[in-house]
């Protein structure tokens, strides 16, 4: 992938970051000042409940709700090294290997007891009614490599694709002095011995530090936390690829500047001050890009388009025809618009930061062949997606099923809340419903309370005038079964589903 330009645009509540790629948004990040992930950070948390059941615990870490801990993210106890991991390789935002619990190792109420303070890292963020995810295996990025005090797990970036250089890598680390595992970054191609040794060095004293400050704490809370936002985008992102990286707050860029110089000074020439008027997001026309990443429905330039819903499990992708009406056939049609939506999809759910299982329901192809090209497209297209995404099969049906590793809220949960006028369902009922709702519901309110001679109904404005205008006659009906009038009152202070009745003195 190439980022030609990552403008990074801070104020006194937010920090959001945009990558571009030939000018197009490719990832957007966002993070709230009073409410900054919390991956990667360390906490000493104390195990609350144990469930064998489940064979996992909950620990109270300092946080609104208790973490999630699954038995096999648990060190066992005296074991610094834990020699069970799986060394699967994984890309460079995963900074663990899979965690396997093998049927001999202890089961999760032989690790730990309630009471007990332990060490931990955020893993996942809390998303929607979850805790965060955490684990006992602690893992600090640096510019080039990650460190695994905790495990022997020797790892190398999917993105170095050169062998002969992976094995040199792999030889490196595996004569490192310091115990431990590591991965190589991408930005690790090419180092020697000596940048091994800078940043391992770095990072075992930071571990150093957090294991006696974890020794002196006498409460629960965090004891660790990694760079501001803005520094860490800047220690992950930026490679030869980038040739601008725009800062429009100056006590951040002076930071950044510091960072750079110190760290990584090959890029200190490609950093830049933004001190226009027009706000840095609306020059680059990012502003309407991020818009466009919450909406619902994404329309794509034959016409065609997607529905995007997302749930607290899973993210549903709907591809349609829409205005789409081709030049030959239908199955050529249907082809053309599942092709052009493989790389939107691939766009979307990048861009969305959308995470777990995603289902993608391409409209139905009957040629085997198409159904093919649609599944390889889509596989080649998120492989630069910077968290790994698994492209599982295709059903008969059309449908994708694909996994991207979730590590805090989507875009759509970080922007936006469930609507408090419909409580989150996306759907109000139809005039009639109410309307049979509210005449039901004063029926038995009249016969149960049996008086008054005139009773009010009070609802929503556009509600009372269409009941006047076109259902009238259920009005005077009831009027006459019941022996009363019944008189309806604009209140625009109520919900759209919200009435109530009185009786009038």
């Amino acid at each position: 992938m190439v980022t030609n330009q990552i403008l990074i645009n801070v104020n006194s509540f937010e920090t959001r970051v945009a990558c571009l790629e030939k000018g197009n948004l490719v990832d957007f990040k966002i993070e709230r000042k009073h409410s900054p992930t919390l991956v990667g950070t360390i906490h000493k948390g104390k195990v609350i409940r144990v469930l064998p059941g489940m064979q996992a615990a909950f620990v109270d870490i300092g946080l609104e709700r208790a973490a999630f801990l699954y038995v096999g993210d648990v060190r066992e106890e005296g074991d610094s090294i834990n020699k069970r991991v799986e060394a699967a390789e994984r890309s460079e935002d995963e900074q663990l290997p899979d965690i396997v619990a093998p049927e001999d190792k202890p089961k999760i109420q032989e690790l730990l007891r309630e009471g007990q303070s332990i060490l931990v890292q955020v893993a996942k963020d809390p998303v929607g009614t979850k805790g965060a995810r955490i684990t006992t295996h602690v893992s600090l990025a640096g510019r080039k490599i990650v460190y695994l005090p905790t495990l022997t797990h020797i790892g190398i970036s999917r993105k170095i694709e050169d062998e002969n250089e992976r094995e040199r890598l792999r030889l490196l680390l595996e004569s490192k002095p310091t115990p431990g595992g590591a991965i190589v970054r991408t930005a690790g191609e090419g180092m020697n011995d000596e940048e091994l040794a800078e940043d391992l060095g770095y990072l075992a004293q930071i571990w150093n530090e957090i294991q006696k400050t974890y020794a002196e704490e006498k409460g629960i809370g965090l004891i660790y936390s990694e760079v501001d936002f803005e520094l860490r985008i800047l220690r992950d992102f930026l490679s030869p690829n980038v040739q601008q990286v725009i800062i429009d707050q100056k006590d951040s860029f002076i930071q950044a500047q510091e960072f750079v110089n110190q760290y990584m000074p090959q890029f200190r020439d490609v950093l830049e001050l933004y001190e226009e008027e027009e706000p840095l997001f609306d020059k680059f026309g990012v502003s309407l890009d991020v818009a466009k990443a919450i909406d619902r429905k994404v329309w794509l330039r034959s016409g065609g388009y997607l529905v995007i819903d997302e749930t607290e499990a899973l993210v549903v992708i709907d591809v349609n025809t829409g205005r789409f009406i081709g030049k030959k056939d239908l199955e050529e049609t249907i082809f053309k618009t599942n092709m052009e939506a493989v790389k939107e999809i691939a766009h979307q759910i990048r861009v969305r930061d959308c995470g777990g299982i995603i289902i993608v329901d391409f409209i139905d192809m009957m040629v085997i062949e198409h159904r093919e090209k649609i599944l390889e497209a889509l596989t080649e297209e998120v492989k630069s997606d910077s968290v790994r995404v698994s492209v599982i099969s295709m059903t008969g049906l059309g449908l994708v099923e694909l996994t991207r590793k979730r590590m805090r809220p989507s875009l759509l949960r970080s922007l936006t809340e469930p609507c408090f006028y419909c409580e989150g369902l996306g759907r109000l009922k139809k005039r009639e419903t109410l309307i049979a709702d509210i005449f039901r519901d004063l029926r038995r309110h009249i016969l149960r309370q049996k008086k008054g001679h005139t009773w009010v109904v009070s609802c929503h404005t556009d509600l009372v005038n269409w009941v006047y205008s076109e259902e009238s006659e259920l009005i005077s009906q009831l009027e006459g079964d019941l022996g009363v009038s019944i008189i309806f009152k604009a209140d625009p202070s109520l919900h759209w589903e919200e009435f109530k009745f009185d009786v009038a003195s």
